[in-house]
């Protein structure tokens, strides 16, 4: 998992966002439309990096239905240390 989370959080053009996303997500559970108006990005952007996040079962979501709510996933939380070191290092 630790290799995943470096490569989407740090290895990419799109890191730094997913980043972002992952870390307001920390915060608290949000859809995409409040996570786009919350982090001022786009929302195509942000479903786009929703999409990626989930793929690499870094969150999860409720379901499929419009206003879907996304949180970070159990296999994250259980490396959350070097999800924080991954964040503090991109944004720097």
């Amino acid at each position: 998992m630790e290799v995943v989370l470096w490569q989407v959080l740090a290895g990419t053009r799109g890191a730094p966002n997913r980043a972002r996303i992952l870390r307001a997500l920390d915060e608290r559970p949000r859809n995409a439309n409040r996570l786009a108006e919350d982090l001022d990005l786009a929302y195509n952007t942000v479903r786009h990096h929703l999409a990626v996040l989930e793929r690499n079962g870094i969150v999860t979501s409720g379901d499929e239905d419009y206003g879907t709510v996304y949180l970070p996933s159990t296999r994250a939380r259980q490396h959350w240390t070097t999800v924080e070191d991954i964040i503090e290092q991109v944004e720097t």
